[in-house]
């Protein structure tokens, strides 16, 4: 199943299920507990992303080819580090350049995002897919300048700036996708093709990610784990491909869609 939030006309937040012809029809529950597909068509006003995490965990250095294209060493265990939830971004509103603590090197990085399903600690990677609820594509930003020079050696401020973690189209359930190890994913940035790779690279996989991450930790429902990004990110680039005010950047996904964002500088107003 296609799990999609959006607003409605009147501002009010819903699920639907997304259909095969395009509609979509309205849910009743919670998808983190019991609900139900009605046949009530849904008023898809605008697409929101899929989930609001508790919590935005991301694996650094996860694929093989990239591990390679920026001369890292391979890792022994999974690189752990963090967006804060207020980085998330909708389907189709704007990623911003950072403008208050200027970046001129934000880079695009596609990934597979999964979402955690149900309360979980110390789970066996054998039966860790029992807590997925679903996947969705994601774009994991980053200020390459703030996350190699000017982050205090830790990742965290060049990868949480506001519409850092854009998010979405859908939520595909895990009876879709049984096997998260084997998915296409792509990067377009303004008609370009970018990176264009596969699951199957990854060093550490979805389940090694989960029983890793919920060792000794307390995973929430609707807990976003991103996987890692793969080759031919713009940092990597000869010239580097930094993401300039007015591109389009697409990250696709097979099975679940595709997740496009333009590209604008924060306005330095006051909120």
């Amino acid at each position: 199943m296609k799990l999609i939030r959006h607003l409605d006309a009147h501002g009010a937040i819903h699920y639907a299920s997304r259909q095969s012809n395009g509609s979509a029809l309205r849910i009743e529950g919670d998808i983190f507990g019991g609900y139900r597909v009605t046949s009530d068509l849904a008023d898809v006003h605008k697409l929101l992303a899929p989930v609001e995490p508790p919590a935005i965990l991301c694996i650094g250095s996860n694929y093989r080819q990239h591990v390679i294209e920026t001369n890292a060493p391979m890792p022994e265990y999974p690189v752990l580090f963090m967006k804060q939830p207020a980085a998330l971004q909708h389907p189709g509103d704007p990623i911003e350049i950072p403008a208050h603590l200027a970046s001129d090197q934000v880079d695009f990085e596609a990934e597979l995002a999964v979402v955690i399903g149900k309360t979980c600690k110390n789970v066996p990677a054998e039966c860790a897919l029992e807590y997925v609820l679903g996947y969705t594509c994601a774009n994991d930003v980053s200020a390459r300048d703030w996350q190699k020079d000017r982050g205090g050696s830790q990742w965290c401020r060049g990868k949480t700036f506001d519409t850092f973690a854009p998010l979405g189209p859908c939520l595909v359930t895990t009876d879709e996708i049984p096997n998260p190890g084997a998915l296409h994913l792509r990067t377009i940035v303004s008609g370009e093709l970018l990176q264009d790779s596969s699951t199957s690279d990854l060093i550490f996989d979805v389940p090694t990610l989960i029983a890793f991450l919920s060792g000794s930790t307390t995973l929430r429902p609707g807990t976003v784990i991103l996987t890692g990004t793969p080759s031919g990110v713009g940092m990597a680039r000869n010239p580097p491909r930094w993401l300039q005010p007015g591109d389009v950047v697409t990250v696709e996904i097979d099975g679940i869609g595709a997740l496009t964002n333009p590209v604008i500088v924060e306005s330095q107003s006051q909120p």
